[in-house]
């Protein structure tokens, strides 16, 4: 008797085997069903499973490998593979192996029952793997920062968290503008920016304007301002709300004039930076106020075409800033450059105010031509969608 039927009956007996304890006879049977369709992962699998209870650890192995050979992403398969070289000692490979499991998992609550206890195991596994694997990687880096005496950039740095799993990789991602070629740095070197430090000098008048401006409460509005019916997306629960506002100097291009006339020093010390002129878009100045105990949503700036300058005027503890994998504390008076294409998000904590004075420049890496060329490209864009405007 040959075709389906046969293999079906060879199947229900050898597992009736399996289950009354008869593994040997049980494999024979698997056996003869993988010799008959030779093509059915499922055959193999059962097989191996067949050879483990018999203790047939090797057979086991090579059995799992023909399943997979068939269904490269068959869990079970991928899950016994590793507990197979687990149990031989061979870590590595083991972790390999679950780490593929790992990958190919649905999310816990459709795994089937039998499958968790060796999902628990694959988690354990990958996780002794990654400690492994990590605890090598520093020392050979450490040996070889003795070795050249070097600690190594920062971006190398960055590059050692990426491999080791501890950071995830962000992407620029303008809204508006995209520039190809510029680098995907998320926060950058003070050293390219010389006229940083003469800004920072004057963070105490700085603060002192915005303090005498505070006080009369006048000229700060809602960051986030969209009209009525806007997609919102994560800007809801902030929209129109105090709780992130702002004093601005220059908005969009367009200097407030009521408000930069109370603030004369600061606006000085913005323009000594290379700020974009950009229509109705560059440059932008403006004193940046989070209230206590609330967050700014990751989220992404227009274009990579310039960067965001961070001073940090009032700054308590719990508060902190992140771009892309890198989280920063602000440091009264300590300025820092980032591209806000990167995601990044912003917190406060604390029961205190925070405030910064934030504005944005051109890339560095942009030649004078390239910035002519990109603001003449927005002038082009914003007559078209806007209508003309003044200057152009």
């Amino acid at each position: 008797m040959t075709g389906p039927a046969s293999a079906a009956a060879l199947g229900n007996e050898a597992f009736r085997a399996l289950r009354s304890g008869d593994f040997s006879g049980a494999a024979a049977l698997y056996t003869q069903l993988t010799e008959q369709e030779p093509g059915v992962a499922d055959h193999w699998l059962k097989l191996s499973l067949a050879r483990r209870q018999a203790g047939e650890r090797q057979a086991e192995l090579a059995a799992l490998e023909e399943a997979l050979a068939l269904e490269p992403r068959l869990l079970p398969a991928l899950l016994l593979k590793g507990v197979n070289l687990e149990d031989r000692g061979d870590a590595i490979a083991s972790g390999k192996m679950f780490k593929a499991a790992l990958a190919v998992a649905p999310p816990p609550e459709q795994l089937p029952p039998d499958l968790r206890p060796l999902m628990r195991r694959a988690q354990a596994g990958v996780a002794r793997f990654q400690a492994t694997f990590e605890a090598i990687v520093r020392e050979r880096m450490s040996q070889a920062r003795r070795d050249l005496s070097e600690d190594g950039s920062e971006r190398f740095q960055q590059s050692v968290e990426v491999l080791l799993g501890k950071k995830a990789i962000y992407r620029q991602q303008p809204h508006a503008f995209y520039f190809p070629g510029l680098p995907e740095t998320q926060f950058y070197d003070r050293g390219q920016f010389p006229w940083l430090a003469g800004i920072e000098r004057q963070t105490d008048a700085i603060r002192s304007e915005f303090e005498a401006t505070f006080r009369t409460d006048h000229g700060f509005t809602p960051y986030v301002n969209h009209p009525r019916g806007a997609p919102l997306d994560q800007w809801a629960e902030l929209n129109h709300s105090m709780r992130w506002n702002v004093l601005h100097l220059i908005q969009c291009g367009r200097e407030i004039a009521d408000n930069a006339s109370r603030c004369p020093l600061t606006l000085a010390a913005a323009r000594t930076a290379p700020g974009p002129v950009l229509v109705n878009r560059s440059p932008n100045v403006m004193f940046s106020l989070l209230r206590p105990h609330t967050r700014i949503p990751p989220h992404t700036g227009d274009t990579n075409a310039r960067l965001v300058v961070h001073i940090p005027l009032i700054i308590p503890a719990q508060t902190g800033f992140r771009v892309g994998n890198e989280a920063r504390p602000w440091r009264l008076g300590e300025a820092f450059v980032f591209n806000d294409t990167i995601e990044h998000e912003a917190w406060n904590d604390s029961d205190q105010l925070r405030v910064v004075l934030i504005f944005d420049i051109w890339h560095p890496d942009l030649t004078p031509g390239e910035r002519e060329m990109v603001a003449r490209l927005m002038a082009a864009t914003t007559e078209f969608l806007d209508g003309p405007s003044e200057g152009l």
